[in-house]
Parts: structure tokens; C-alpha cells; sequence
């Protein structure tokens, strides 16, 4: 099994597990979100303290996207 078989195996898992969490709460859910096109992060919605974070994340990820790239 190569490395993107296993990426994309992962990432259904995740949008699985979302959607069954979504369906199982019953509290208020704050959500937010953001897409990348190619390397770059661009986010635009949610709640603002999840969009930070989010902020955080997608810079680290462009890091090591760069480092992986660069080898």
C-alpha cells in the first residue's frame, strides 16, 4: 500500500467520524473551517477562536509541506 492509498484512507475515516460526531451531539456545535490551494491555507469562517487555531495549524502544515518538498 503506497503512501496516498493511505492518506486518502485516513482522511474518509475523518469525515466519517465528523459527520457521526455532528449526528451524536446534542450541545451547541461551533465549527470552523478552511480549504488549501496548493500550499497556501486560505480560511474565511466559524467561530474565531477555532479559526485561529485553525490559523496555527495550516502554518505549521505549509511548514512541513515546504520541508518535504524541499528533500
Amino acid at each position: 500500500m503506497n503512501l496516498i492509498s493511505i492518506g486518502m484512507i485516513i482522511i474518509f475515516i475523518g469525515f466519517i467520524l465528523v459527520f457521526l460526531g455532528s449526528l451524536i451531539s446534542k450541545e451547541n456545535l461551533k465549527t470552523s473551517g478552511g480549504i488549501f490551494i496548493g500550499p497556501f491555507p486560505l480560511f474565511g469562517f466559524g467561530d474565531k477562536k477555532l479559526f485561529y487555531i485553525l490559523w496555527i495549524l495550516a502554518i505549521i502544515l505549509f511548514i512541513a509541506f515546504s520541508l518535504v518538498k524541499l528533500k
